[in-house]
């Protein structure tokens, strides 16, 4: 069952709509999307607690990435997902009918759902061809060639199609491990961190591509990844999940404009965490006094400042700061400034070719958007 998801899956898979070509590349057919509804959904190994009623609602067409760290349960929701492992609790269901649950589940390959794992899973003795009509099996073997052949031009690699697996690159597999997913046109597309393998630059170009791909085919898709950046350039929406659950959901402007406590805020940017106490409606810091944000009044906050919200300015002007350091990133640099009444150094973003010298003397200011506050005793969340 399992190498049969891992070459594409699907075979109950919609068979709507058909594949088109331009010059060069192909276009992906469009598939009759369908909607993803999670509720209550929890996984027990033993003691272990992997999904911890899981609620979620994926749209018809609608791309949402699962963000979170190794071993928050990404993974196991996807292939509970799939239909390779039974949900413990709660219930699955597509295009409202219960796929899974305590009345009914459906094995995997009648879910009509494509699962594509980060380790692309081709097969080494099949030329790349077979390897993407091997999930075809509701199709005669010509008809499998020809949907075959269809989306390997789909991602360019079509004079491949007689190779095997071993030649190729590791972005060649990636585009061939998404052919084989897309090919029997599965009304939901589910995807195990597709890019990681990749380096970085490959990975940015991966991404494009299939965000295209997407786009085209419109399955509704769930896209699992650790990169917070790779989650909001792809996703319509982001579902953050920590320690079995998904502890928020939403565009992933909303997200980043307002994390729900601080780890969330630690996910999506790159922070200076400052210690402060609520004083008159305000969280005073030695570069300056932000809005509570609803923390109460005399209680201990965390303000975390952007490194992108940091300002550097001419000196005389702003929080008078010292240059420790300047780190060149490439189009940026990370400079280390020393602030009066700062136990630890306050980091700033800024373009490359502004970076002051080491030992400069500097201003500081903080961009008010670039701003959060937390209640440093309520796990790190804003007041209720």
């Amino acid at each position: 069952m399992l190498k049969f998801l891992r070459s594409g899956a699907g075979a109950g898979a919609g068979r709507g709509g058909k594949w088109a070509s331009d010059t060069g590349r192909g276009k992906a057919a469009v598939t009759f999307a369908a909607r993803l509804t999670l509720e209550g959904v929890s996984r027990r190994y033993g003691e272990v607690l992997a999904l911890d009623r899981v609620s979620l609602d994926i749209a018809p067409a609608e791309i949402l990435c699962l963000l979170g760290p190794s071993g928050c349960g990404k993974s196991t929701l996807l292939r509970v997902a799939a239909g390779i492992e039974r949900p413990s609790a709660g219930v699955i269901l597509l295009d409202g009918q219960e796929v899974a649950g305590p009345n009914s589940f459906v094995p995997p390959e009648k879910r009509g759902i494509g699962l594509m794992f980060q380790d692309f899973a081709l097969f080494p003795h099949l030329t790349i061809l077979d390897n993407i009509a091997f999930g075809l099996k509701s199709l005669t073997r010509r008809e499998a060639k020809a949907e075959a052949q269809a989306a390997l031009e789909r991602v360019d690699l079509s004079h491949y199609a007689g190779e095997y697996p071993h030649i190729l690159s590791g972005g060649e597999q990636q585009r061939v491990a998404l052919a084989r997913a897309i090919a029997p046109r599965p009304s939901v597309l589910l995807m195990d961190e597709p890019f990681s393998g990749l380096d970085s630059r490959l990975r940015e170009k991966m991404r494009e591509e299939t965000l295209a791909i997407l786009h085209e085919t419109r399955a509704t898709a769930i896209v699992v990844t650790h990169d917070a950046e790779e989650a909001m350039r792809m996703g319509d929406r982001v579902a953050l999940m920590r320690s079995g659950q998904v502890v928020q959901t939403g565009k992933a402007l909303d997200l980043y404009r307002s994390p729900k406590d601080i780890l969330a805020a630690r996910t999506f940017s790159d922070l200076n965490e400052l210690a402060a106490r609520i004083e008159g409606g305000s969280a005073t810091t030695p570069i300056g006094r932000f809005g509570a944000n609803g923390v109460p009044e005399g209680a201990e906050a965390i303000v975390c400042v952007r490194q992108r919200g940091v300002r550097l300015l001419a000196p005389g002007e702003g929080v008078p700061a010292r240059v420790l350091d300047a780190r060149f990133l490439g189009d940026v640099a990370l400079v280390e400034v020393a602030v009066q009444g700062l136990d630890a150094p306050l980091f700033a973003r800024i373009k490359e070719s502004d970076a002051p010298p080491q030992g400069a003397e500097v201003g500081v200011a903080i961009d008010s958007g670039a701003v959060l506050v937390f209640e440093a005793g309520n796990g790190g969340r804003p007041a209720a």
